[in-house]
């Protein structure tokens, strides 16, 4: 099986559960991983949020694939800011290709919980239009990132529904 992981992390939270899940799945076949790096970040909370918030997009940075017509699934990975995904998540979502009929699992990373419903459904939203098969949630709480025991049985519960 041919996994991509594409994420964006800005306190380092997501980057944790996702080399996690990277270990986790290496054992069933490659794994690719790709951070998404905005070229200019936005440095203030509040900032982040509002822009999240209000769907904004950001330019990244080159050499980040959008097809994934080569993987058999793919999993993206973003913090919850103000009920949505972070603005880069949104940009690679707008770009993303060669998901039909893929399988996807969309991983938020949470703080107090709020919104997670609704950046699932964003997400979830964009990726069934352009024709992903199933996509499956998983909600990992930021003090629990690091549990890389915790985050691979949660990652393995969740492939079960794919």
């Amino acid at each position: 099986m041919k996994t991509m992981i594409t994420y964006y992390s800005y306190s380092g939270h997501t980057e944790k559960a996702v080399g996690a899940m990277a270990r986790a799945l290496g054992a069933r076949g490659t794994v690719d991983v790709q951070r998404l790096k905005p070229r200019s970040e936005i440095t203030s909370f509040a900032a982040q949020c509002r822009a999240a918030l209000f769907r904004k997009r950001t330019e990244i940075e080159s050499g980040i694939k959008f097809d994934m017509s080569g993987y058999d699934l793919i999993l993206i990975a973003t913090p919850v800011w103000a009920f949505a995904p972070a603005p880069a998540v949104n940009t690679f979502l707008d770009n993303i290709s060669g998901v039909t009929a893929k399988k996807a699992v969309i991983i938020v990373t949470s703080g107090s919980g709020a919104g997670v419903g609704k950046c699932f459904t964003n997400i979830e939203t964009v990726l069934k239009n352009k024709g992903v098969s199933s996509a499956a949630r998983l909600n990992i709480k930021d003090t629990r990132c690091s549990d890389e025991a915790f985050v691979a049985a949660e990652l393995e519960k969740v492939l079960k529904c794919v």
